[in-house]
């Protein structure tokens, strides 16, 4: 290999605009705070008032899809009618799950590498398990998964989680954590702090949450063995600067769950509700057993799957917003299966598989299978379309992560190579 070709930029053909996204996120978020601490008040307010809402149908298996951010000039007035608890109080069913699957911040799945991998981001080893907000507040402790139904509820050590003799603390002492719940063990992974003992973490950086959550985690008792007044562990997951250790580390390091991936972070993004392209979601074989979709019987179908929403004017339609567009139903198909807009429909990618033209998608060769199962809320994101797609044609390897990230650090050596002579 020539020397000159050791220093070249690493770079994989672009079939997104995943980076150019990220840029933007971060330019919004810098441009726009939120009210936090109003955020976390009104969160923690509903998950506790909506415990004993009506039946809930069980989670579903597939990730929770995804949603991109609303333009600045919106997202005031969408996020005070999302949260607003006298609403949310009302819901039932499924309107409940889609209410909850808008506050958790939902990894968009890594189409390509992202610029300065090394230094500003974050990544670690993604528990296998059910992602859930955990609340404790008012002297109790409840779980709610990605879809809205109660997983647990239940004391905790948390601040303001279980009924003591010394009391549950004031009102305004209560917390919100992005976890994984590990069957295996038991136990809650926390993946992110949100709001620790009524101060609220919204609008602040994942660099901070970072180090707030494993200080105050440990303090606080819950991360000791259950107890009475304590039922499950918590746990903090080990996160690593992503520079070719760390992300090693990650990958191949020994860790007490099964692993389920890899998930990145960017160090100075602000934890925001739906999907974000500022957390990535990465899998191989290596670090996953399921890195390929199955259907409902657990076996891999021979074509890849994805699941659309049917809209006005027989749209088929990504969860995203802006929804991206993968074609039209047949009228005849609408009109014999009783298909209505808002149905959720599934399909096989045909032979004619995905089509693009600078980063976006231009055609899709769709075989319509029939709906989808019915405790689904979502649609399937563009970014996991994606990623599906090109783990059966053409996969990111984690050869192509280190690559990127030795590329970088060549480039950063490249001028001290070079000598100045007087």
């Amino acid at each position: 290999m020539a020397p000159h070709d050791i220093r070249r930029p690493f770079k994989r053909a672009a079939i997104s605009d995943q980076q150019k996204r990220r840029e933007l996120s971060l330019l919004r978020q810098a441009q726009n705070r939120r009210d936090a601490q109003q955020q976390a008040r009104c969160l923690a307010s509903s998950i506790l008032s909506l415990q004993s809402a009506a039946p809930e149908s069980q989670p579903e298996q597939s990730d929770i899809e995804l949603e991109t951010v609303p333009e600045a000039e919106q997202e005031s007035e969408a996020f005070s009618k999302d949260l607003d608890v006298r609403q949310a109080s009302k819901l039932r069913g499924p309107e409940v799950r889609k209410w909850f699957a808008r506050q958790l911040m939902l990894p968009e799945w890594m189409i390509d590498v992202p610029d300065r991998l090394a230094q500003d981001w974050y990544v670690f080893a993604r528990p296998a398990g059910k992602r859930c907000f955990v609340v404790s507040s008012n002297g109790t402790t409840v779980s709610r998964q990605r879809n809205g139904s109660i997983l647990h509820h239940f004391p905790s050590a948390l601040p303001a989680g279980a009924k003591i003799r010394d009391g549950s603390g004031s009102a305004q002492s209560y917390c919100i954590l992005d976890c994984i719940f590990h069957e295996l063990d038991q136990t809650y992974y926390v993946i992110d702090m949100v709001c620790w003992n009524g101060y609220s973490l919204y609008d602040c950086t994942a660099e901070f949450r970072f180090y707030w959550l494993n200080s105050k985690l440990e303090e606080s008792g819950a991360c000791n063995a259950p107890s009475h007044y304590h039922k499950f562990r918590f746990s903090a997951v080990p996160v690593y600067n992503c520079d070719q250790s760390g992300l090693h580390a990650a990958y191949t390091g020994v860790v007490p769950y099964a692993k389920d991936g890899l998930l990145f972070y960017n160090k100075h993004a602000l934890y925001q509700t739906g999907n974000t392209p500022l957390a990535l979601v990465w899998k191989d074989e290596n670090c996953s057993q399921y890195v390929i979709d199955t259907d409902g019987k657990g076996e891999i179908p021979s074509q890849q799957q994805v699941v659309l929403e049917l809209q006005d004017d027989r749209k088929l339609v990504t969860s995203d917003d802006p929804p991206v567009l993968f074609g039209c139903l047949d009228g005849d198909i609408i009109e014999k299966s009783g298909l209505h807009t808002g149905n959720l429909l599934r399909f096989a990618i045909g032979d004619g598989g995905l089509s693009f033209v600078d980063g976006k998608l231009e055609k899709a060769d769709l075989i319509y299978l029939g709906k989808s199962n019915r405790a689904r809320a979502f649609a399937d994101s563009y970014s996991k379309v994606l990623f599906q797609f090109m783990v059966r044609h053409s996969p990111l390897k984690i050869d192509d992560l280190l690559a990127s990230i030795n590329s970088a650090n060549d480039q950063e050596k490249t001028p001290s190579d070079i000598e100045m002579v007087g």
